[in-house]
């Protein structure tokens, strides 16, 4: 995990911090400036060090704190940058699960791209903090070929990168084509079962095959054979084996292009990524958007919010 933006800070001073965050809050008028520069410039484990010494020296919550202090995107970027790393997508597909509606935004994009160890660990903390099975609340609120792929892939169980064997390369290739543009309507549990389970080196084989063989990219077909949820679902898989980093690279442009901002999704993004490959995604956004997201960022948002996103961007690709 070096390909972060935020890194550990040095020399850290648990303490120091709380003090300052605590006179930032006090009294008349809030001093914003010292709250984004602390709290973007910790990572996460420092910044939970930092609410456990607030909690001991004044007997306060800082979370709450920040929660009374500040308000809309500003306090909704600062809260979750709070969140402990381990409960920040458990939380995420939480709120997309509850109530009515379901977000299935949120639900495609942490199920597609998180590896087989962090969905396992995300349902385990699911479970230690809500007392239920995230696999039950997902398939009480989806349903057909979309709840089936997400099942396959809270399942954890993608065969490991190893050896890569042509024959079975060839023959899921071929398959995906018979279950799609060779077929009148098209056999989804195909596609499913081989993008959901098989390994990312050989699906990264069988693509470039299926290619060859089909004259299509996979993500053509998909396009066109499939619809909806499942689509979207179908498609966000593809892209992760293809690149993490590029799926969420596409993931920032689209949250910040044309009117409106995608805040929930530029936040999400943002703070997840910060300490995984946050310098990877700027990268594939200047690659294949010609875009730079430290510019985005600045043209898109304002005020603290934009100081503090900035700051987790952490420079500009001219």
């Amino acid at each position: 995990y070096t390909r972060g933006t935020v890194k550990a800070f040095s020399p850290f001073d648990a303490r120091a911090d709380a003090e300052a965050l605590r006179k930032a809050m006090k009294g008349m008028g809030t001093d914003e400036e010292t709250i984004l520069k602390i709290l973007t410039g910790r990572n996460n484990s420092q910044r939970q060090e930092i609410a456990s010494a607030f909690k001991t020296l004044f007997g306060r919550d800082l979370v709450d704190d920040l929660k009374s202090e500040l308000s809309g995107k500003f306090e909704t970027l600062m809260v979750s940058l709070m969140r402990p790393t381990y409960i920040f997508d458990a939380h995420a597909l939480k709120h997309a699960i509850k109530g009515a509606g379901t977000n299935e935004k949120v639900l495609i994009e942490i199920l597609a791209s998180r590896t087989p160890e962090e969905v396992r660990h995300i349902k385990q903390v699911y479970l230690q903090e809500y007392e239920a099975s995230l696999e039950d609340k997902i398939t009480g609120e989806t349903s057909g070929h979309f709840q089936r792929l997400l099942v396959v892939l809270l399942q954890a169980n993608r065969d490991p990168d190893g050896r890569v064997d042509e024959a079975l390369v060839e023959q899921d290739a071929q398959v995906l084509f018979r279950a799609g543009e060779l077929k009148w309507g098209t056999d989804e549990e195909k596609f499913i079962t081989i993008l959901g389970t098989r390994s990312i080196s050989h699906l990264r084989r069988v693509f470039d095959k299926y290619m060859t063989i089909s004259g299509f990219q996979i993500e053509e077909t998909i396009d066109r054979e499939t619809s909806g949820d499942l689509e979207k679902l179908l498609l966000a898989v593809v892209k992760c084996v293809r690149s993490i980093p590029a799926y969420f690279a596409e993931t920032l442009y689209y949250s910040m292009k044309g009117a409106g901002t995608d805040d929930d999704t530029l936040i999400r993004v943002m703070v997840s990524r910060s300490e995984i490959d946050l310098l990877d995604i700027r990268h594939e956004l200047r690659k294949n958007f010609a875009k730079s997201l430290h510019q985005m960022i600045q043209k898109d948002t304002s005020g603290d919010y934009r100081k503090a996103l900035l700051l987790l961007c952490g420079g500009d690709d001219e």
